[in-house]
């Protein structure tokens, strides 16, 4: 099994978190090593992207979640800058606002959803309508259980439109999480991104384990897959998602459409 298949929840399978170790390197011992491979990924991810932009036929739809310092904001500066910023966005999904929370719940996410020849990454998303929701209690479970199947049958229609959607679970563990935490604390130029309401909300972390394993559960489909990414090392998680995105794009069979004009009579004087 290669490390795609590992990461990968297989559709019908109930997920674990503790099946997958977030401290897992696979077969990499350490950053030195891994170096040389995400150099090469970066420039073939850089590649595949230009080729989705000429193409111009369908669209990426990346979605990141995570617990509170799970490295969202890193996988999207490491990983996806190679990418040129004229055909990859980043929409960020916060409290919802007063015109959010009069429509339903995928109303705010679908407004955003990518373009033909386009990359969208979702920092947080659609899925925070069956976590923190569900966590806090802000709506009754008659309402969040519904959203699962709605949310499956939302990404089916964005696969057969041509949106092909990759999801990635960043695993950290606990203790990882209040490494971080107390990174923001001592380093004044981390100091910006300590957040009380962070703090706090680890005393739920197991109630978001068991959220987050529903999600895992009853949304990996074979149009729009979860990967949990072992992220308490950040090389290794920038490593397991180049190296799936690379994948993913390719499975496109992606091809340069042909020119406009023909292109052996035109001159330049």
């Amino acid at each position: 099994m290669n490390l795609i298949e590992k990461l990968m929840v297989k559709p019908g399978h109930k997920a674990k978190l503790a099946d997958w170790d977030p401290d897992c390197t696979d077969k990499y011992e350490n950053k030195e090593q891994a170096i040389p491979i995400m150099d090469k990924l970066a420039g073939r991810i850089a590649k595949l992207q230009y080729l989705l932009f000429a193409e111009n036929k369908r669209a990426i739809l990346v979605v990141l979640q995570a617990m509170d310092a799970g490295g969202k904001d890193g996988t999207i500066r490491t990983v996806m800058g190679p990418m040129n910023p004229q055909g990859c966005k980043v929409t960020s999904f916060k409290k919802p606002t007063d015109e959010e929370l009069a429509h339903d719940f995928l109303w705010r996410v679908h407004r955003f959803v990518p373009r033909r020849g386009e990359v969208r990454i979702f920092n947080r998303s659609h899925y925070e309508d069956v976590l923190i929701v569900r966590v806090h209690n802000l709506v009754p479970k008659s309402i969040w259980s519904r959203r699962f199947e709605q949310i499956n049958n939302f990404e089916k229609l964005l696969a057969e439109s041509d949106i092909h959607v990759i999801k990635f679970f960043l695993h950290i563990s606990k203790s990882e999480q209040k490494k971080r935490f107390k990174e923001r604390l001592d380093d004044p130029t981390k100091n910006w991104k300590a957040e009380p309401g962070d703090f706090e909300e680890r005393k739920y972390w197991e109630e978001y384990t068991r959220a987050y394993e529903d999600v895992l559960t009853r949304c990996s489909t074979d149009y729009a897959p979860w990967y949990v990414i072992p992220a308490n090392h950040k090389w290794f998680r920038n490593l397991s998602i180049s190296q799936i995105l690379v994948h993913e794009f390719e499975k496109l069979k992606m091809k340069f459409p042909e020119p406009i004009y023909d292109v052996s009579k035109l001159k330049i004087k």
